[in-house]
């Protein structure tokens, strides 16, 4: 079995027969199977719930279906383990023979059982994981991000310390992919003084000896990358250690949104972070889905539950402009590249490379009106058009 993304002589070759194949060797499929495996168990379990609960919701919205065809949903939890959803992946390809795969939150989960997916021929749309070696060398046009380059968020917040006129900055983040490229993204353009950097286990939730280093640095703010628990507890640690007083806290969106906000709470009010999506953008799209989502849910969704329901609507529109006809790789692949759907974020479209171009936005938290809070969207974005920097990397042309 060949375990590299980038694509060897007989992978490459498979992949080429399976999307030359004409429209007239498919007959259309009478249901589109889906391979749905996330984090939903454990301390980081809420961002793989939001994932599904959105895509679940679109299923709904469209009786069941997408694109059309009655959808089967095979969903599964990875357990936060990257040798499960390797398992659970090949199960899903191999036995069940799904028409697409997605689900994963983590980078380094999705690398390690993204193989399974690509050397069988199958889609893997990602609702969030997006690392940056398959937005450049190791593109596959099987690789589909709805999501954003795991760089943009930061490069957005490196932007926006800039406006704010902030000359040292302190860096965290988790010491897998999806955080080194969130640091890397920073770097790329805030123009001030790193004075640390400092990457933390993934999953760690103590950072007593993290937040003594911040405190001798004496940064003008700390930027973080720390998703679902791990933000929660640095978040509560930095406030009760009193940082919060005399050092800026800037976060990307998926430290700062809702899964983050509850557990957290006023200590969150008027923090600023970057994100493709907001709650309150008011697109229809994005206004049928938030209005649908707390109906059903009975709760604000987050970055990562608009992410799911875009993926789902991703799938449908290539469903739908295939016309069933799943088994035509080539077709499903230019209705993916397509992207004829209403995103809940406005504009989209991808790249060359599969990953998107769309605008970053600063959000601030605030006052719900509820009693609660809630991200509110400043009204131009921070970065317009934004793509990624690997993009050149990557051999696809189109």
């Amino acid at each position: 079995m060949l375990t590299r993304l980038s694509m060897k002589p007989l992978a490459a070759a498979c992949v080429a027969a399976s999307l030359a194949c004409a429209a007239s060797c498919a007959s259309a499929a009478d249901k589109v199977k889906i391979g749905f495996v996330s984090t939903l168990s454990g301390p980081s379990s809420a961002l793989g719930i939001d994932i599904r609960d959105g895509f679940m919701l679109a299923v709904k919205m469209n009786g069941g279906k997408l694109g059309g065809l009655p959808a089967e949903v095979l969903v599964a939890d990875d357990q936060f383990k990257p040798d499960v959803a390797k398992q659970l992946f090949e199960k899903d390809v191999k036995r069940d023979k799904v028409d697409f795969m997605t689900g994963v939150v983590f980078s380094n989960i999705m690398l390690a059982a993204l193989p399974e997916a690509l050397d069988n021929n199958v889609f893997y749309i990602s609702p969030n994981a997006a690392p940056s070696s398959m937005a450049g060398k190791d593109c596959n046009p099987l690789f589909f991000a709805v999501s954003w380059p795991n760089d943009a968020y930061h490069e957005a917040a490196g932007e926006f310390a800039n406006t704010r006129g902030l000359k040292s900055v302190y860096l965290v983040a988790p010491n897998y992919q999806a955080g080194k490229d969130s640091l890397a993204g920073f770097k790329r353009t805030f123009k001030g003084q790193v004075v640390g950097e400092n990457y933390t286990k993934l999953g760690q939730l103590d950072y007593a000896a993290e937040l003594a280093e911040i405190r001798a640095a004496k940064p003008q703010a700390v930027y973080i990358f720390l998703p679902g628990g791990m933000g929660i507890n640095f978040i509560k640690q930095y406030v009760g250690a009193g940082l919060g007083k005399d050092t800026q806290l800037l976060l990307p969106g998926f430290s700062a949104d809702q899964d983050v906000i509850g557990p957290v709470g006023q200590a969150m009010a008027g923090l600023f972070n970057t994100a493709h999506w907001s709650p309150d953008f008011s697109n229809p799209a994005n206004q049928k889905f938030v209005a649908a989502f707390e109906q059903e849910y009975h709760r604000v969704p987050t970055l990562y539950a608009s992410q799911g329901y875009d993926a789902a609507q991703l799938i449908a529109a290539a469903v739908r402009d295939t016309k069933g006809r799943l088994d035509d790789h080539e077709a499903v692949r230019k209705a993916l590249k397509a992207a004829h759907f209403d995103s809940v974020r406005g504009t989209f479209r991808f790249n060359t490379n599969q990953y998107p171009i769309q605008n970053y936005y600063v959000r601030t938290i605030g006052s719900d009106g509820k009693g609660g809070l809630i991200n509110k969207s400043f009204n131009e974005p921070i970065l317009k058009n934004h793509g990624d920097a690997y993009v050149q990397g990557c051999a696809m042309k189109g």
